[in-house]
């Protein structure tokens, strides 16, 4: 491993990189921390390609931090569908009544102000501070730990404690503290677009010359990271209710766990390879007249360390549910990208 203190190479060619090949996005035209702190939560866990038009219809919907505060829960969950870790929307929703009512209005300026900050972490706080304030901190994300792990030849796994330490002071040591802002986005661009996680085109990079994965040939084995847990399977068995009005019943998730918050049709778990019983159904809902197995095959749905296996069944009541809602309805309500998928599976889908 080698520490770079001090060269400047290294992000003047990252910079001058950056000015020509740049994307044109619209957090990019502004030092707004809301849009910004926006385009940051969104792009935590999502490409920039998927993620844009999610950033514009949030942005379109909630103008500005007041907006977004004082918003409904399930508004702003309903504009996050799709996007997925949903813990992200509700701290948003969280720091937004933070920011709107006791800082009036007002983002700290401060990195240490902005780490206190619900869902606010190292990362989204450098990028803030840099964007916004002009602040020397270093951002550190998936794109900046492939640059540096190559570049610099650096085997230490990114998804260790003292490899994200180690990364996280490298990369403060190379940053350029007079132009953070462009440092950091260069930094960011160039892993996107050019040091890419699968075959980077190396032939046409601007760096490769000073590059110690290049002149070893180590390209495709770094950034290093230690074995993956080990992904869980489970099987979920969904239940599409319509009661005697045509009413259909859905209901709201905990507000904590998988999904936490948003709604969904009514559903158990059971072991793999477990069959649905009429005894079950019949526990489960009062007066049913008729049920059915949508399609004998499981719809898989993978999620980062669980594969889920999720049957959906029709069933038919002769009573009115208390929690029933007309079909065309469920469409205002958030929804997980699953309870969307079963929507289609049961010919349902009207989104």
């Amino acid at each position: 491993m080698q520490n770079k203190t001090g060269d400047l190479w290294f992000s003047e060619a990252l910079q001058q990189w950056y000015k020509v090949h740049k994307r044109e996005l619209p957090w990019r035209e502004t030092n707004d921390p809301y849009r910004i702190w926006i385009s940051e939560i969104i792009l935590q866990q999502t490409r920039v390609e998927q993620g844009l038009p999610y950033y514009q219809r949030f942005i379109e919907a909630f103008q500005n931090v007041h907006a977004l505060a004082h918003a409904h829960e399930d508004e702003v969950l309903r504009y996050w569908q799709g996007l997925g870790y949903y813990s992200r929307a509700r701290n948003l929703h969280a720091t937004a009544k933070t920011i709107s009512g006791e800082l009036k209005g007002r983002f700290p300026d401060t990195y240490e102000g902005l780490l206190k900050l619900k869902g606010v972490g190292p990362y989204t706080a450098s990028a803030i501070a840099s964007f916004c304030f002009g602040l020397p901190h270093a951002v550190v994300d998936g794109n900046v730990f492939r640059v540096l792990s190559r570049v610099f030849e650096v085997d230490d796994p990114i998804n260790t404690s003292t490899g994200q330490r180690y990364f996280t002071a490298l990369a403060n040591s190379l940053l350029d503290r007079h132009n953070p802002d462009l440092h950091n986005q260069a930094i960011m661009e160039f892993g996107a677009l050019q040091c890419t996680p699968k075959s980077p085109n190396c032939a046409a990079c601007a760096i490769r010359e000073r590059c110690a994965a290049f002149a070893k040939r180590r390209v495709d084995q770094l950034p290093v990271k230690e074995k993956k847990v080990k992904v869980k399977k489970r099987a979920l068995h969904y239940f599409s209710v319509e009661d005697a009005q045509s009413k259909h019943l859905i209901i709201k998730r905990p507000n904590t766990g998988l999904w936490s918050g948003l709604y969904e049709f009514p559903s158990i778990e059971l072991e793999l390879g477990a069959t649905m019983s009429e005894a079950v159904v019949n526990d489960l809902f009062e007066a049913v007249t008729h049920w059915e197995l949508i399609n004998l095959d499981p719809l898989i749905h993978k999620l980062s360390h669980q594969e889920l296996h999720v049957y959906v069944y029709r069933v038919q009541l002769d009573c009115v549910h208390n929690k029933g809602v007309e079909r065309g309805a469920i469409q205002d309500y958030p929804l997980s990208a699953l309870m969307q998928r079963l929507l289609k599976r049961v010919n349902f889908y009207y989104l």
